[in-house]
Parts: structure tokens; sequence; C-alpha cells
């Protein structure tokens, strides 16, 4: 069915947003949408579904009230994000609470793989470098699966961040109260630098990493006991006051049984202590690694100010997932929206740019055109009584 009186004309044809929207629909065509396992089908398709989360997180509507809204009055979200047949709100937050989100971690890695081969590396000479850290998500009293503390409940997102692209790469889900340390497996590959803080030092880590081939520089605590093995030379330039091979550990049972580098440097007045593996670089280069782990928390900083990852759709676990997911899917559509147009990493200026750039197209594209042959009639015919 056409989409306006004008064969040549559609309602749906807004370039800015097909620019955007083209890697994931390439994405799309090699992913089964799945179908509905009831005898009910669903009002909208996995990708409809998946439409809509993105434009909740790119355009930001205050909720999702005000969401289901917009996909009714909205020209451009009813248009071009709503399923043809519209979507009702007991509908939509049924989804947030049921679909399968194994649906959105194909489209993820599908994505993230799209985004490796297009992203520039920075930092070749330092490796892989993976920043790992985690942040707190609010939940709802009536969400006892994020358990935190009485009379707050809280989720942690634990994050896995390419600071080599500077993107997102991996992410796991738990209660707010969880130990960080555990999800590290589930963030970093073999061959990859973890980046990681001090909160996450365990001397049994630190052996079984080395054992599995992954590299990470480690803050550790001040006082943590350090028997050196063999010392490394200094230069009186330097930073670095401190740079020796040794294990940590004061006891049999808490030290570390291989070998690893410790590098101590100062900046300013503060004393810097790191754990690593990384034996092929400079202290000063290790040094430079940690001041990287930075990017992550600028990550979450402008992830859940500028595209309302943290207002929650859901309460439950499952909804909390799909909706990191999406956003996690939107910033990689940006991502490399930015590079492919402009050459640039993702700033809020090319988001609102965006923004204003879809709007504006849809509004010019609203505009309906009187025919010519219309003008070539007679003010008689023009203004005829019927």
């Amino acid at each position: 069915m056409q989409d306006t009186i004008w064969p040549h004309f559609s309602f749906k044809n807004n370039k800015t947003y097909t620019t955007f929207r083209e890697p994931l629909t390439k994405a799309l065509e090699d992913i089964p949408h799945g179908e509905s396992k009831g005898n009910r089908p669903y009002q909208m398709n996995m990708e409809q579904f998946l439409d809509i989360l993105v434009y909740y997180h790119l355009i930001h509507p205050e909720s999702g009230r005000c969401l289901i809204q917009e996909l009714e009055q909205d020209s451009f979200a009813k248009t071009m994000i709503a399923p043809h047949d519209g979507v009702k709100k007991s509908s939509f937050f049924e989804a947030m609470h049921s679909r399968d989100f194994n649906f959105l971690v194909q489209v993820f890695n599908a994505l993230l793989a799209r985004a490796f081969s297009i992203l520039p590396k920075e930092y070749s000479d330092l490796g892989e470098l993976i920043a790992i850290d985690g942040t707190l998500i609010d939940a709802v009293l009536s969400a006892t699966w994020a358990d935190y503390r009485t009379n707050s409940n809280k989720a942690k997102a634990h994050f896995g961040f390419n600071v080599t692209q500077s993107i997102p790469s991996h992410f796991t889900l738990t209660a707010g109260k969880a130990d960080e340390r555990k999800e590290v497996k589930h963030l970093i590959s073999p061959g990859q630098t973890a980046i990681i803080d001090r909160y996450y030092q365990c001397h049994a880590n630190f052996d079984q990493w080395q054992a599995e081939g992954i590299h990470f520089v480690c803050r550790i605590r001040e006082n943590t006991t350090k028997t050196i093995i063999t010392e490394n030379p200094l230069s009186p330039e330097s930073k670095v006051f401190y740079d020796a091979i040794v294990t940590l550990g004061s006891s049999k049972g808490n030290s570390t049984q291989t070998p690893l580098r410790v590098v101590g440097y100062r900046v300013g007045l503060k004393t810097y202590w790191i754990a690593t593996d990384r034996v092929d670089l400079s202290a000063e280069q290790i040094a430079e690694i940690y001041l990287l782990r930075w990017k992550i928390e600028v990550f979450f900083g402008w992830w859940k100010h500028h595209l309302n990852v943290y207002h929650l759709l859901a309460r439950s676990y499952h909804g909390l997932m799909i909706q990191i997911l999406a956003g996690l899917i939107t910033y990689l559509l940006l991502a490399m929206y930015c590079r492919n147009s402009f050459q640039e990493k993702v700033s809020i200026r090319r988001v609102r740019e965006l923004r204003f750039a879809i709007a504006n197209e849809h509004r010019s594209s609203c505009f309906v055109f009187i025919p010519f042959f219309l003008y070539s009639r007679s003010p008689a015919f023009l203004y005829a009584k019927t």
C-alpha cells in the first residue's frame, strides 16, 4: 500500500535516518527475527521492537508512556518507527519482559564486528586495551533480584570498553552487591590487556590470567606486600620511582605463585602502584595505559546522560538486559554514523545535529504539493461546485 497519494513520493523516505540505520539494516539481513511461540502472533516483530528501542535512546522521550504517545502522535515516529497498525502500551511493556534478548545479542555482535572494521585504532603500540568497570543502576524496591542493601535495590552493569577503538565490547548484568572480580573473565579475551582499578585486585586472579594468556594492568593497594625478585633500571627524569619483578602477598595462601611486574609512579601528590604482566613495555607506557582507564568513566557518563539508558522501562532482569542491549546497539550505530559522515568520534554535538536533521527532513517531506496540471486549470474548474 502506498504511503501517499503520489506514487513517486513516500513519507518514509528519510535519507538521514536511513543512513544512520544502514548498518542495522545490513546486520538484520542475516539474523532470523523470531516468531511468537504462542497462538497469538506478535503485534510487532523483533525488528520493529528494536527500532522502537533505538528511537527511545536516540530521540530521548521522557518515559515509556511518553514513548508510546510519540509513536501514536508524532508524525516521524508514527510513519518511520511504529508498526503499521500502531503499538499498544500493554504490548510494548509485555515485550520488554518477555521477548528473547538473544536476538539483540546477535544484533549487537554483528554491529560490533562491523564497527571493528570501520573505526580507526589508537594506541596500537600498546596492544588491544580493554578498560573494565561496573556502574550501578537504580532499581525499584519491587525488583527483588537487584539486591543491594536495606531499602535500596540496585543493579550493576559490568562493561568491557575497547579503548583501542572507543566502543563497548562486552557486558554482564548482576545484582548491585555482586563481586565485580568474578565478572572479569566474561569481559576479556586472551591476548587483550585488561585495565582495572584496585577494587579488582585478586592475587589468585593474577595467577590465573597469566596462565590463560590474559594481560592486565591493575592498580593495587599501596600497603600490598611486595617481595622483590629483580629490579628494573629507572630513569632519573621519569615520574616512575619503582619498577620490579615481584611476588605479591604476605602469606603463602594469599601470595601470587607466578611473579609479576609492579610499577610505582607519582602524578602530583598522588601515588599509583600498578601490577601487570606486561614486561614488553616501558614503565612509562604502563603508566600511560592505566591513565586510559578513565575513558570508560567518560563513556558511562556520556551514555547515561545523553542516551537515556538508566531511565528504566522495565523492572525485571530480563527487561533491563533488553534496555541495556538496545542502548549499546544505539551507541554503535552512532559511532559508525559519526565516523562515516564526519570522520569523528561520537559527540553530543553530532547527535544533536542528527536529531535535528531527522526532524527537519521529515517536516520538509510532509508538505503536500499540488500537481502542476491543477494550476493549469481555470479558476472556474478549481472552485467549481459539486
